[in-house]
């Protein structure tokens, strides 16, 4: 996207040269060279992250429930010469979901991991499925692991789960995944009558720098994909588009 924007204002400026606009072209030169440094530098990315993450800084301290779930999103995985593993993004929200899970098993009642996450890689392999094996070797019990194996983006993460938290009965629902990913997240669950406590699993920052940086291109790529999963969220209940917000298991 921040590449995306950087070709769009260069290839505008060439147009107005094309056209003998000079005074229009050296605006849009300006604008394609300050937007390279203000993403590159760094102010831009961590504008953008502070506005995503700023709610989710702060752990939570969660009363837990009788029958409580966490529900894990999934961050990808990887083909490894010998298996299919975690994506390297995933092993912080791995371990989050373990830790809250021993908390959870220190208040007592039941506790459960829910898993969600389908083979978006195409490894043969559901996220939900690579992520049980890690969670059985941190030490939550498998019989307290759940499967949503058939979810393909956040949007069906929350469908999809929300079936399955419905069945469940769950009085507590907490919510893993990235700061950066909790906003969209939870904007999707709510849609489908999911109330969760989020919790982070890291938090992502920005860094500053007198030389551009491959790394703030890629952090504002990745807010800037939260932001405009937000945007399309509204975007589509404004225009109907969106499904009725029905609880599961309503007709």
């Amino acid at each position: 996207m921040t590449l995306f924007l950087l070709i769009l204002l260069i290839a505008l400026a060439a147009l107005f040269t094309f056209l003998k606009r000079r005074r229009t072209q050296r605006t849009f030169m300006a604008l394609a060279a300050a937007w390279f440094l203000a993403v590159g530098c760094g102010p831009a990315p961590a504008w953008l992250l502070s506005n995503l993450q700023a709610d989710y800084a702060l752990k939570p301290s969660i009363t837990w429930g009788t029958r409580s779930v966490i529900v894990l999103l999934g961050a990808g995985t990887e083909q490894a010469p010998d298996a299919v593993e975690p994506g390297i993004f995933a092993y912080p929200r791995l371990v989050e979901a373990a830790v809250l899970y021993n908390q959870c098993h220190q208040a007592g009642g039941d506790c459960k991991v829910l898993v969600s996450g389908g083979d978006a890689r195409h490894t043969g392999v559901a996220e939900a499925a690579v992520y049980q094996t890690t969670l059985l070797a941190l030490g939550v019990v498998q019989g307290d692991v759940l499967l949503e194996d058939k979810s393909m983006n956040t949007w069906q993460n929350a469908e999809f789960t929300a079936a399955l938290l419905h069945r469940q009965s769950a009085d507590r629902v907490v919510l893993v995944s990235s700061a950066i990913h909790l906003r969209r997240s939870e904007v999707y669950f709510a849609h489908f009558d999911v109330t969760a406590t989020p919790v982070r699993a890291d938090y992502l920052r920005a860094m500053p720098s007198a030389l551009p940086l491959s790394f703030n291109f890629i952090v504002a790529d990745a807010a800037l994909h939260e932001y405009i999963g937000i945007a399309r969220y509204h975007v589509y209940s404004a225009l109907g588009l969106n499904p009725a917000r029905t609880r599961p298991g309503q007709s």
